[in-house]
C-alpha cells in the first residue's frame, strides 16, 4: 500500500533554513528508505508566500495568493511512502520526526500519514 505522508508545523520554520546536521541526517534516511523501496518519493516546499490556492465555494471559484495568515501551520514536505503493513508506515513517519527531535532542539510540528487510494486501471 501507498501512504502520503507530510510534516505541518509553523510558517515560523521556514523563514531559516534547518540545522544543516538535520539535513545530512534526512538526507541518509531517504537514501536508505529509498534504496529499500519504503519512500518513492519526497520534497520540501517552498513558504505559503510563494503559493496560492484555488477555491470553489457557493459555485464560485476564487484564488488567493500566499502566504495564508489564516493558517497557523503550513504543509512544509511530503514524502510518498510504500509499505505492506501500517506499522511500517508508522515506523517511518516516527523515525522522520525522530530526525528533527535530535537535530533541531525546539522544533515541533506533526506528521500525518494517509492512505493513497490507488485506481485500478
Amino acid at each position: 500500500m501507498k501512504y502520503l505522508s507530510f510534516i505541518r508545523t509553523s510558517e515560523a520554520y521556514r523563514e531559516s533554513p534547518p540545522p544543516a546536521a538535520l539535513m545530512g541526517a534526512m538526507g541518509e534516511f531517504v537514501e536508505k528508505s529509498m534504496k529499500d523501496g519504503s519512500v518513492v518519493d519526497t520534497g520540501g516546499l517552498l513558504p505559503s508566500k510563494d503559493g496560492f490556492r484555488v477555491r470553489l465555494a457557493n459555485g464560485k471559484i476564487t484564488v488567493t495568493d500566499g502566504p495564508f495568515s489564516e493558517g497557523k501551520e503550513v504543509i512544509g514536505g511530503w514524502a510518498i511512502l510504500k509499505t505492506d503493513t501500517r506499522a511500517e508506515a508508522l515506523r517511518i513517519a516516527t523515525e522522520f520526526m525522530e530526525l528533527h527531535r535530535k537535530y533541531w532542539p525546539g522544533f515541533e510540528g506533526e506528521s500525518e500519514v494517509r492512505p493513497i487510494q490507488e485506481m485500478e486501471p
